[in-house]
C-alpha cells in the first residue's frame, strides 16, 4: 500500500501539465477612427440607456416590458444557464468520485460447495457496507482542457445573451418609431385629402358656374380617390407594427392595439451616442466576443482530444466492514481496507484518437476564420451605419426645404387658378408634388431616427458618456446565476 501512495504522490506532482496548445486571442484590428465618426447629434447626454434620451415613457415602458418578458431573450437565459451548468459539472470531474454502497446477501450452499464436502454449513449470509472513492489524476490534462473549453462556451453564451438584449432593445425601438413615423404619415395622408376635397368643391363650384370643365373636375376626383385608397394601405401598416410590438414584449398580437392606437410624434431631437475607435467598439461588440470565446473553446478541445493519445491513471479506494452477522459490523474484525492505482491506456486506438485530434483542429482553424469574419462584418456594418445615418440628416434637411416650396407652390396655384390665368392640371400637379414631397420628409425623418438606433446596435448598445454597462443585473429578474453584466 506504501508504494501505491508513494506513486500517487509522484504522478501528482505531474498534474499541472496540459497537452495541446495553449490559447491566445487574436489581436484585434485597431484603426484610427470611422470615417463618419463623427459626434451624433447634440442634445442631453445625462441619462444611461439610449432610449431615454427621446423623453417617451411608453418607450421606455416598452422596452423595459420587453426585457422582462421576450421569449427569445428568455431562451437565451436558458442556454446560458444550461453552459453554467456544464461548466460546474466538468469542474466537479476533478475531485474524486464518493459513493456509500451497503447490502444483505444470504446463499444456500449445495454439498459441493461446503468445505469440506457435506461437512460445512448449508447457509451463508453476508453483510457489508462502506465508502468507495475513485479519482482520475489529470496527468495530461483531459480535464483541464474540458472545464477550459466549457468556461468558454459559457462566456460565449453570456456574450450571446447580451447581443440578444442589444438586438431586442433596438428591435422594439425601431419598431416603435416605424408606428410612430407610419401614424405621420397617416395624418399626412388625412390632410391631403382635406387638401384634395376642398380642390375638389372648388372646381365642382366654377362647373355649375359655367367657368371649368368636367374634365377638371373627373382628374380632381380620381386623385382624392387615390389618396384615401393610401389610407387603408396605411392602417394595414399601423397594425402589423402593433402586433410586432406586442409580440416582442411576449404578448399576443393584438395586446397594445388599444394603448398605440392614439398617433405619437417622431423625436424632435436625438440623443448622442459617441463613438469610441473602432478596436473600443470591437472589443465591447458582443458578437465579437461570443466568436472570439468559441474560438477559445475549440482550441481547448485539441487538447482534450490530445490527451486521449495517453494512458489515464485512476486512484480507488475502498474502507468498509464485512461480517457474517450483522452485530460484527463495523468491529475492527470485519474491517476492510483497499487501494488501488488503475491504468486505462487504449494504445490500439490511436488512428481513431489521431482521427479526433485531426477534427479537433479543424474546428478550431474553422473558428478562427469565424471569428475573423465576425470582425470584418462588424467593421463593415458600423462604417456602412454611420454613412447612412449621416446621408439620412442630410436628406431630411434638403426635404425639408422642399416641402416649404411645394407648400408655396400649392398657394401660389390656387391663386393663379382662382385668377383664370392656368388650368386646373397645374393645380393637380403642385397639390400631387406637395402630398409626395411632404409624405417623403416624414418618411425621411423617421428614416433618420431608426438609422441612429442602428448606429447604437452597430456600438453594441454603448450607453450615454458616463454608462458603466448595457442593463443592470438588478433590473433583470432573470438574471443568471453567474452575473455577465
Amino acid at each position: 500500500m506504501l508504494k501505491v501512495f508513494a506513486i500517487t504522490a509522484v504522478l501528482s506532482l505531474l498534474t499541472g501539465c496540459a497537452v495541446g496548445p495553449e490559447y491566445k486571442a487574436p489581436a484585434i484590428p485597431e484603426p484610427e477612427a470611422y470615417s463618419e465618426g463623427r459626434a451624433m447629434v447634440a442634445g442631453d447626454i445625462g441619462q444611461q440607456f439610449f432610449w431615454q434620451g427621446f423623453d417617451d415613457p411608453m418607450l421606455e415602458r416598452l422596452i423595459d416590458q420587453a426585457l422582462e418578458a421576450n421569449h427569445t431573450l428568455e431562451a437565451a437565459v436558458a442556454r446560458y444557464h444550461r453552459s453554467a451548468a456544464l461548466l460546474y459539472g466538468a469542474e466537479r470531474e476533478q475531485w474524486p468520485n464518493v459513493s456509500v454502497n451497503a447490502g444483505a446477501s444470504e446463499q444456500y450452499l449445495a454439498d459441493i460447495e461446503q468445505s469440506p464436502p457435506g461437512a460445512g454449513p448449508e447457509r451463508v449470509q453476508r453483510f457489508q457496507a462502506g465508502i468507495a472513492a475513485t479519482w482520475e489524476l489529470d496527468l495530461f490534462g483531459r480535464l483541464k482542457r474540458t472545464i477550459e473549453a466549457q468556461r468558454a462556451e459559457l462566456e460565449a453564451a453570456g456574450a450571446d445573451l447580451r447581443a440578444v438584449q442589444v438586438a431586442l432593445a433596438g428591435q422594439l425601438a425601431s419598431s416603435y418609431f416605424e408606428l410612430r413615423g407610419l401614424q405621420q404619415q397617416y395624418q399626412v395622408a388625412q390632410q391631403s385629402v382635406a387638401l384634395q376635397r376642398q380642390s375638389l368643391d372648388i372646381v365642382t363650384a366654377r362647373v355649375r358656374a359655367g367657368r371649368g370643365t368636367e374634365f377638371d373636375q373627373v382628374r380632381a376626383r380620381a386623385q382624392l380617390e387615390q389618396t384615401r385608397a393610401e389610407l387603408a394601405n396605411l392602417q394595414a401598416g399601423l397594425r402589423a407594427a402593433m402586433h410586432r410590438i406586442a409580440i416582442l414584449t411576449g404578448q399576443p398580437p393584438t395586446a397594445l392595439v388599444e394603448s398605440l392606437s392614439s398617433a405619437g410624434a417622431l423625436p424632435e431631437t436625438l440623443p448622442v451616442i459617441p463613438v469610441d475607435s473602432p478596436g473600443e467598439v470591437l472589443r465591447r461588440r458582443p458578437d465579437v466576443a461570443a466568436a472570439e470565446r468559441r474560438l477559445a473553446a475549440a482550441t481547448a478541445r485539441i487538447g482534450v482530444a490530445t490527451a486521449d493519445l495517453f494512458p489515464r491513471f485512476t486512484l480507488s479506494g475502498l474502507m468498509g466492514s464485512v461480517a457474517a452477522d450483522t452485530s460484527d459490523l463495523f468491529t475492527a474484525s470485519a474491517e476492510t481496507r483497499r487501494v488501488a492505482l488503475g491504468i486505462d491506456w487504449t494504445f490500439l486506438n490511436q488512428g481513431r484518437v489521431r482521427a479526433r485530434i485531426e477534427a479537433a483542429g479543424a474546428e478550431s482553424r474553422a473558428a478562427l476564420a469565424d471569428y475573423q469574419q465576425t470582425v470584418l462584418e462588424a467593421l463593415e456594418e458600423t462604417e456602412t451605419r454611420l454613412v447612412r445615418y449621416q446621408r439620412a440628416q442630410q436628406r431630411e434637411q434638403r426635404l425639408s426645404l422642399a416641402m416649404d416650396n411645394a407648400e408655396r407652390a400649392v398657394e401660389l396655384a390656387r391663386e393663379r387658378y382662382e385668377a383664370g390665368l392656368i388650368g386646373f392640371f397645374e393645380v393637380l400637379d403642385a397639390e400631387q408634388e406637395f402630398t409626395s414631397v411632404r409624405d417623403e420628409d416624414v418618411r425621411s425623418r423617421t428614416a433618420v431616427v431608426l438609422a441612429m438606433v442602428d448606429v447604437y446596435r452597430s456600438l453594441a448598445g454603448q450607453p450615454y458618456a458616463g454608462g458603466d454597462s448595457f442593463l443592470p443585473g438588478e433590473g433583470f429578474r432573470r438574471e443568471p446565476k453567474h452575473a455577465i453584466y
